[in-house]
């Protein structure tokens, strides 16, 4: 994304993982270069400086010396497709741009997110690192923040696949303190080629993709859960870019839809739903290749989503079009 004069536009949180291209003072005495690039995470950023912690320490950008910055993928935490390297706790933080909360609020590296009650993902807190605090106050904190809201409190703890949320030190804390458990949901991800591939048809529904939140998509949406307008407008569209896809019949009806979120160029599915009379017709098929498509258009390489352990038509589907099981996450809720 480019850089005004005044400051940049459309910077990535800090947090994020960033290059940021900038002018030199003077050229590059022996390769005459103007222009360098800062590789590393955002960690301050306001009208007078950019701070990006690299792997040889704090490098300090002057803004009006920007010329692009553009967020990337956390690095590598092993070895494998891109759409494996990545440790459970990046993933989890790739994946809250995604599906952005209406309010949210750092607490050290734990993202407290409220929506107004719309989905568990954007109501919940994301875990992943340390809160700068010892558990048992930053929970005190996360109750706190959610009764001023008047939500109750709940927090997802990630593991890997099949693990034990009682076994995590912070899940113990909540359960010993009556936090009820849900079902864990799956983290699935995929290579965009490979989903490109597995959906291709030799003749698919015509589907419509735009970067618009429409009426007729809205509604269709809400025909499988409870949507109140104003939070499921800000989470559907506050993803750093968007797309939403939809199958119609020839009288306008929405038979199919879905979203994907791009974020940490990362590209994430949700919001997938068929009408219950057009199943088995290919139309998620359809829906997953279109939105695939899109990524790629975009150049992102890699999906995510999330499907609950006891959803096995879900899972039986994306397995198919080249998801696997990455880790599983558990929400616990203040009963």
């Amino acid at each position: 994304m480019e850089a005004s004069e005044q400051g940049l536009a459309g910077l990535p949180p800090v947090g994020s993982r960033v290059v940021v291209r900038h002018r030199l003072p003077a050229p590059d005495p022996r390769t005459g270069a103007t222009l360098t690039d800062v590789v590393g995470d955002l960690v301050h950023a306001d009208r007078d400086r950019l701070v990006v912690l690299t792997r040889r320490g704090e490098v300090t950008v002057a803004p009006h010396t920007v010329t692009a910055v553009k967020e990337i993928p956390p690095a590598p935490a092993r070895r494998g497709a891109p759409h494996r390297a990545l440790s459970a706790a990046d993933l989890q933080r790739v994946m809250v741009g995604a599906w952005p909360a209406a309010e949210s609020e750092q607490l050290g590296g734990w993202v407290l997110r409220a929506s107004g009650g719309f989905t568990q993902r954007a109501n919940s807190v994301m875990t992943a690192g340390d809160p700068g605090l010892p558990l048992a106050r930053a929970v005190d904190a996360v109750e706190r923040w959610y009764d001023a809201r008047g939500l109750p409190p709940a927090l997802t703890v990630a593991g890997p696949v099949g693990s034990d949320v009682a076994a995590d030190p912070l899940g113990a804390l909540l359960l010993d303190r009556g936090y009820a458990r849900r079902v864990p949901t799956t983290t699935m991800t995929a290579a965009v080629d490979a989903v490109l591939a597995s959906t291709a048809a030799s003749d698919p529904p015509e589907v419509r993709c735009s970067p618009a939140l429409d009426e007729a998509w809205l509604a269709a949406f809400t025909q499988y859960r409870h949507a109140p307008l104003g939070p499921a407008r800000a989470v559907l569209t506050g993803s750093p870019e968007q797309v939403f896809a939809s199958v119609e019949q020839a009288d306008g009806a929405v038979l199919a839809v879905g979203r994907l979120g791009v974020a940490s160029a990362w590209g994430g599915v949700a919001a997938m739903w068929v009408a219950p009379a057009a199943r088995r017709r290919g139309l998620a098929t359809a829906v997953l290749g279109a939105l695939a498509a899109q990524a790629r258009r975009r150049r992102v390489r890699s999906l995510h989503l999330q499907t609950d352990t006891d959803n096995a038509a879900a899972q039986a589907l994306y397995r198919r079009h080249g998801f696997t099981p990455h880790h599983d996450y558990v929400t616990l809720r203040r009963a």
